[in-house]
């Protein structure tokens, strides 16, 4: 009498691997720009998740995060324009296989999932490059990726969000 291992499931997620696809820094004022600013910079971020299939027929997706910082003197206005200080562009990508997951499931777990396990990194190689870069390192706030994949959705004439 033989036994047979079951084989283990498909795990549902697999992270294949995570890397930077872009990574962009400028001081457009620099030198000048390190010794005029006197206070923090005011930071805005423009955050967006993009999801595309790596190949047609297979549950392969590349998930991006596209982060774009811009931070201004407001201290140094002329005529209501702030200099700019410095911007920051990363797109933090990872590529995913997806296994068994009902048709109705992929869109979710690829722009909320998959984004929660990309952000941490992402996250980090932002700080690290304003921070090298000879600024205070932005530190962005955790990011409600639900609200953000549901806000998109109620956009009239949205595109779909997958690729």
């Amino acid at each position: 009498m033989s036994e047979t291992t079951p084989q283990p499931a498909a795990q549902p997620l697999v992270v294949n691997i995570q890397y930077v696809k872009d990574l962009s820094f400028e001081v457009p004022g620099a030198p000048q720009i390190f010794s005029q600013l006197k206070s923090q910079p005011q930071v805005s971020i423009n955050l967006d998740v993009q999801a595309r299939r790596i190949q047609e027929g297979q549950s392969v997706y590349e998930v991006a995060i596209v982060i774009r910082a811009e931070a201004h003197d407001s201290a140094a206005q002329t005529n209501g324009v702030a200099p700019t200080v410095f911007v920051a562009e990363l797109t933090y990508a990872g590529v995913f296989t997806l296994n068994g997951l009902p048709e109705n499931a992929i869109e979710p777990v690829l722009l909320v999932e998959c984004p929660r396990i990309l952000f941490p990194f992402a996250r980090n190689i932002l700080s690290d490059v304003t921070r090298d870069g000879g600024f205070p390192p932005v530190l962005l706030q955790p990011i409600d990726f639900v609200a953000l994949w549901q806000s998109r959705r109620a956009q009239p004439g949205a595109a779909p969000a997958i690729a």
